[in-house]
C-alpha cells in the first residue's frame, strides 16, 4: 500500500537570491530615511503645533492670516485639480491610443518636472513673467500681475503636479488596449460617444 507524502515549499529569507543579512541592512535603511525626511518632520509640525494644548490650535485657524492661507489654498487647489485633470486625461488618451509624430517628445515633456527642482521651475517663471521678464513689460503696460500674485502661485503648482494624473492613466490605458474603442467605432459611435461611454468608464478608477 503505498503513501502519498505531500511535501510543503520550503521558503527561506534567501528565496530572492540575496542573503538575510543584505535584507535586513536595506530595510533598516529604508527606515532610517523614512524616519528622518517624513516621520520626523511630522511629528515635529504636530508637537509645536499642539504645544500650547489644543484649544490654541483650534482658535490659530480663525486668525486673519491663517483664514487668508487657507483661503489662498483652496482658491488654487480649486484651480489647479480640474486643469491637471483635462491635461492628464487628455496626454494619456493621446499617448495610450494613436500613433502620431511627436509622442516620445510629448511624452518626455509629461515627465520633465520630474527631473526639475522646484526652484529651478519657479526661476523660469520669473525669467518668463517677472519685471524683467521676457513678458514682464507687456504685463505691466496692461497692469496683469503673474509673479507673487495667485496666477504664478497656479502656474507653479500646476508645473509640478500636472505629470501624476497622466502618468497614473498611461499604463492603465495602455494595458486596456484599444479593443473596446474600436468595437464602439464600428457600432457607429463617434469621438466624444466612445470617450464618455467605453474609455473614461474604464479609467474612472485610475
Amino acid at each position: 500500500m503505498s503513501s502519498v507524502q505531500h511535501t510543503k515549499p520550503v521558503h527561506s529569507a534567501r528565496s530572492t537570491g540575496e542573503p538575510l543579512w543584505l535584507q535586513r541592512i536595506l530595510i533598516a535603511v529604508a527606515l532610517v530615511f523614512v524616519g528622518l525626511f517624513l516621520v520626523l518632520p511630522l511629528a515635529a509640525v504636530f508637537t509645536e503645533a499642539l504645544r500650547k494644548g489644543h484649544e490654541a490650535f483650534f482658535s490659530s485657524f480663525q486668525e486673519p492670516d491663517a483664514l487668508s492661507a487657507i483661503k489662498l489654498t483652496l482658491l488654487i487647489t480649486a484651480i489647479s485639480v480640474p486643469l491637471n485633470l483635462v491635461f492628464g486625461v487628455s496626454a494619456a488618451w493621446a499617448i495610450a491610443k494613436f500613433e502620431f509624430r511627436g509622442k516620445a517628445l510629448l511624452t518626455t515633456l509629461v515627465d520633465l518636472p520630474f527631473s526639475v527642482s522646484p526652484v529651478v521651475a519657479g526661476l523660469i517663471y520669473v525669467l518668463v513673467f517677472g519685471a524683467q521678464g521676457w513678458l514682464g513689460p507687456w504685463l505691466q503696460a496692461h497692469d496683469i500681475k503673474i509673479i507673487f500674485a495667485v496666477p504664478g502661485m497656479v502656474l507653479a503648482t500646476v508645473f509640478v503636479t500636472f505629470p501624476f494624473v497622466a502618468r497614473e492613466l498611461i499604463p492603465l490605458m495602455q494595458a486596456q488596449g484599444n479593443e473596446e474603442e474600436q468595437a464602439a467605432m464600428v457600432l457607429g459611435a463617434n469621438g466624444w460617444q466612445i470617450f464618455w461611454r467605453v474609455t473614461l468608464p474604464n479609467i474612472k478608477w485610475g
